[in-house]
């Protein structure tokens, strides 16, 4: 199963990555830098220096998933953080918007119902 849903916790690492990187490299980023284990199911996402190539890791309980993505033209936009923050926690719909393109600062929320779990979690 390909294991890009809404139903994982995704972690952006703020600093340029170096693309050559695997998982063994993008494994010890999310250990040493992020503080989090690769393990735990999470999506973590990277971006080169450029921003034009993304690479996504996901632990599925058998074995690391490595998506890459490289754009023709244009950069990934990152949320707007603190200098020091090395990763930063993102929502699923977030990351859509990043993918698609779509200018983070132009988009506006409209309240939706969260329910019990949600609002609690």
């Amino acid at each position: 199963m390909i294991p890009l849903t809404g139903h994982y916790q995704l972690y952006l690492y703020t600093d340029a990555t170096d693309m050559r990187k695997s998982f063994d490299g993008l494994s010890g980023l999310v250990t040493s830098a992020l503080g989090r284990d690769p393990l735990d199911g999470s999506l973590y996402i990277f971006l080169s220096k450029r921003r034009n190539r993304m690479k996504c890791l996901v632990w599925d309980r058998t074995g690391f998933w490595l998506f890459y993505k490289r754009l023709e033209k244009g950069t990934f936009q990152l949320p707007t953080h603190s200098s020091d923050q090395a990763g930063l926690s993102l929502s699923y719909e977030q990351w859509m918007l990043i993918l698609e393109g779509i200018d983070l600062g132009s988009v506006k929320h409209r309240p939706r119902y969260q329910g019990m779990h949600a609002a609690r979690g």
